[in-house]
């Protein structure tokens, strides 16, 4: 089996006859059709069934279409890296990074890569982690970033930082007879009107879990998943909410939003970079990782992203 007989047996397959497989790849139709049988012949199965309508895939011929086209990915892949050895990294790249990511990643990021890497395009698609857990298995993105691995089977993931979520009060309506910013108990927190996302987004459920877990009773008065509405109605006075820092680090900067330590328990979660191994990694998403890693250890050190680093840049 070689490289020319997987391109003839992939066009053959996508055309559906060997006479217009042979139109296409400008092949002499008996050439291609010595070609296949001999593939056939070597594998010792038969990859098309025939007839006077054109070819039909077999079972066998399936799993190696399947192959076929992830090999020669693969080799175009491979070729172009090698061509660019040395010259700077060309192409697009897709980030797919949730709400909470996006607000203090992506602008700078954005301004890193292009400095960095001129010839590279990003392409940063912010969406809440489910979607972007289905894009990486669908292979519709490069990389993606995610709060929860445990189901992602068949993915690459590396550990970046662990982030503990804090709680949000707007500066003239909190709620507590302690002083304004000091750390709150998760305990107290039943004693508030929470606005959160709904039971179908990660933050949600991991607020739940905990509450759960320490016998709490959350007030939940309303759910709303547009991340830049919650912090709005919080900075009115219209509720409070529990949010990663860098999700609200704006606000907080410019004075409209109270901040502080949730303890007793704190609520931390871990945050991964998540590629698929079954999409080729260009040299250009090499690249846009390495820039990412510098990115978030540069917030991390500027106290812009509050969180602990558990990757070496």
């Amino acid at each position: 089996m070689n490289l020319r007989q997987l391109k003839y047996f992939v066009a053959i397959a996508a055309e559906g006859s060997l006479s217009s497989a042979s139109q296409k790849l400008n092949v002499a139709q008996p050439s291609l059709s010595q070609q296949i049988r001999k593939l056939e012949e070597d594998l010792g199965v038969e990859l098309f069934l025939r007839s006077s309508r054109g070819v039909a895939v077999t079972e066998a011929g399936q799993l190696l279409l399947q192959r076929a086209g992830q090999i020669l990915d693969w080799v175009a892949e491979t070729e172009t890296d090698l061509k660019q050895m040395g010259a700077d990294p060309v192409g697009e790249v897709s980030f797919g990074l949730p709400s909470s990511i996006s607000m203090v990643l992506s602008v700078p990021l954005a301004e890193t890569v292009r400095m960095q890497l001129p010839k590279v395009k990003l392409r940063a698609v912010e969406a809440m982690s489910g979607f972007i857990q289905d894009w990486l298995v669908e292979q519709s993105v490069d990389m993606g970033m995610l709060y929860d691995v445990s189901a992602v089977r068949h993915l690459a993931y590396k550990p970046l930082m662990t982030e503990e979520l804090c709680f949000f009060s707007a500066p003239d309506a909190w709620p507590f007879r302690s002083r304004a910013g000091q750390p709150v108990r998760l305990a107290d927190l039943a004693e508030v009107e929470l606005v959160l996302p709904s039971r179908s987004h990660g933050l949600r459920a991991l607020i739940d879990r905990a509450a759960r877990a320490n016998r709490v009773d959350l007030n939940v008065v309303l759910e709303m998943d547009a991340l830049s509405q919650i912090k709005a109605l919080v900075a009115r006075g219209s509720g409070y909410t529990i949010l990663a820092p860098a999700a609200a680090f704006d606000r907080v900067q410019r004075g409209e939003l109270l901040m502080a330590p949730i303890v007793d328990p704190a609520i931390s979660r871990s945050i991964y970079l998540v590629r698929n191994p079954a999409r080729p990694q260009t040299r250009a998403a090499r690249a846009i990782e390495e820039v990412t890693m510098e990115v978030i250890s540069d917030l991390v050190r500027r106290g812009i992203w509050r969180a602990e680093e558990l990757h070496t840049p």
